[in-house]
């Protein structure tokens, strides 16, 4: 299983961006997919989760009803759709898969993991 994530950039504050996470080898049905962000100094914390055979999905509380998580079988690719971005959504942001059979939701382990792709929100 392999995830390649990007879309990040500069952009200014109250703008919209969406990240990608390109996906192969994963057979949809078997996963959860997440966005998860690491800002310098802080720890890497999850954003967003989507159980890909039913379409549930999670968000961390500071960024409810701001972004949101798709995804889209035919492309093998998860999306966060990120508006009203704020300098504190600063962070590279990265995308992992978790194998069905969890016992938390959002799952605590994450098996494959996808490389970063920098998001910088200027005020």
């Amino acid at each position: 299983v392999q995830l390649q994530a990007s879309g990040g950039g500069l952009v200014q504050a109250g703008d919209s961006l969406r990240l990608s996470c390109a996906t192969s080898g994963l057979i949809f049905n078997n996963y959860g997919v997440g966005w998860f962000r690491q800002a310098p100094g802080k720890e890497r914390e999850v954003v967003a989760v989507i159980r890909l055979r039913n379409g549930v999905t999670w968000y961390v509380d500071s960024v409810k009803g701001r972004f949101t998580i798709s995804s889209d079988k035919v492309k093998n690719t998860i999306y966060l759709q990120m508006n009203s971005l704020r300098p504190e959504d600063t962070a590279d942001y990265y995308c992992a898969a978790a194998v069905e059979g969890w016992n938390n939701w959002p799952p605590l382990k994450w098996d494959y993991w996808g490389q970063g792709t920098q998001v910088t929100v200027s005020s």
